[in-house]
């Protein structure tokens, strides 16, 4: 079964544009990434400030990989040699979970 990880992305009331935005704009940067199995980005439709991104991955391994990979640090801002944009979020949360059943 996929390896869940949701990213709990707590930003200010305005910024939620913006959020968006940036990963409109990565949009595919993932395609071909090992055991990435696809993501969405879920924007809360009530008074919670709070997105979640949610990625599927083969395994923890996969997940781990990507995390401690070059791909990771240049799509957080890190070591890609550009002036660096302030993050949108006020703090995040990471949550990992195993698909149990489907429907």
């Amino acid at each position: 079964m996929s390896v869940i990880k949701i990213n709990a992305i707590t930003v200010p009331e305005d910024s939620g544009d913006e959020l968006g935005k940036r990963f409109a704009a990565r949009h595919g940067s993932m395609n071909g990434t090992p055991g990435f199995q696809g993501y969405e980005l879920l924007q809360p439709t009530d008074d919670r400030n709070t997105w979640l991104v949610i990625t599927r991955w083969d395994s923890e391994e996969d997940f781990e990989n990507w995390r401690n990979s070059q791909h990771f640090a240049k799509s957080h801002g890190d070591d890609d040699g550009k002036p660096k944009k302030p993050p949108v979020g006020m703090s995040s949360e990471l949550w990992s979970y195993t698909v149990s059943t489907t429907g």
